[in-house]
């Protein structure tokens, strides 16, 4: 059964939302002042994050994200987001978050966290813990063999671990239609022999109720489940892209009418919960506590050429090669 939201549960879902807008749009501003690496905007999928990290157990579930989830993932701990933020800045140790937050660094390469989840949903399950993994992915990761193969896995082995799709209409520049000829993501799952179903991903409570749901049949034991939670990208894919050469100016529009963030305050706003007055200190909020990560991590910067220290037990000839290359062209500490 799902769990009934409180007040307060509603109220930190919204300053999440917002959080996650404006730590996302932070980091695309400091990639434009060369502060930061390339990195993925979250808007348009705010409510999917949110929503799916609120029917999440912290201190017993997993979550392995992609590349653009975790500034979203406050629910789970602040040390998230000051990975994240160390992540883009370039530290190499960006993206490690310590225990006992249950959140696995981001990655790049498309379905690769997806053998993961459920390799750690099998483990979850063989020592008897009672959570679950989930993983984010999206639309476009859903054409690797890496989703197939271990979507097929969950299914044989009864795995506690469930999918979440994110259909945001594009895999960068690849609409939809060209990803797949399948109805939708969801009936995907029939090939696996589990449920799948698909989700208005603008629509946070709906996204908390199949999420819990779905939770619930993981931890009893039924299995896996594929929930496509469908959306719009309202961004570039990342600070690398120009979506303006691909994307069609009316669609765009339309999705902006729909914008999860816009939806969910006239929700709250309908209930007596929220106010322009809640929204101005949700924003100077989470302005604040970024700027703060932010901060603290160029303070803290890791040197650079401890990239070199940590690929083999032993440095290779190569690598070490590679390692005089950076000195004598930055320097031992070019920080």
């Amino acid at each position: 059964m799902t769990r009934p939201l409180s007040d307060d549960d509603l109220r930190a879902m919204m300053t999440h939302m917002i959080g996650a807008r404006v730590s996302s749009q932070r980091a695309f501003n400091l990639q434009r002042q060369g502060r930061a690496g390339t990195n993925a905007p979250i808007d348009g999928s705010e409510a999917i994050v949110v929503g799916a990290a609120r029917a999440l157990d912290p201190t017993a579930d997993w979550v392995l994200p992609q590349y653009r989830e975790p500034v979203a993932l406050q629910r789970f701990g602040p040390e998230v987001l000051e990975s994240y933020v160390r992540y883009i800045l370039g530290d190499p140790d960006g993206g490690h978050i310590p225990e006992p937050v249950r959140v696995w660094p981001p990655q790049i390469s498309l379905a690769t966290q997806v053998p993961h989840a459920v390799g750690m949903a099998w483990g979850m399950k063989r020592t008897g813990e009672t959570g679950c993994a989930l993983v984010f992915l999206g639309d476009g990761s859903t054409s690797e063999g890496d989703f197939y193969e271990a979507a097929n896995f969950a299914g044989v082995l009864r795995a506690p671990v469930i999918f979440v799709v994110v259909n945001n209409g594009w895999a960068i520049s690849t609409p939809v239609a060209s990803q797949t000829a399948a109805k939708n993501f969801a009936a995907k799952s029939h090939a696996f022999g589990f449920p799948g179903t698909t989700v208005d991903g603008t629509d946070i409570l709906a996204v908390y109720e199949v999420v819990s749901e779905a939770r619930e049949r993981a931890v009893s034991g039924a299995g896996p489940t594929l929930i496509e939670a469908v959306t719009y990208r309202l961004a570039p894919h990342t600070t690398a892209d120009d979506p303006t050469r691909y994307m069609p100016d009316d669609e765009l529009v339309a999705a902006r009418g729909r914008d999860p963030l816009t939806r969910f305050q006239k929700e709250l706003s309908g209930r007596g919960l929220w106010s322009d007055d809640d929204t101005t200190r949700a924003e100077a909020d989470a302005d604040a506590v970024m700027e703060a990560a932010i901060q603290a991590a160029e303070a803290d910067r890791a040197n650079p050429i401890e990239l070199f220290d940590h690929v083999h037990a032993i440095r290779t000839t190569r690598l070490e090669r590679q390692r005089r290359e950076w000195i004598d062209h930055y320097g031992e500490d070019p920080r």
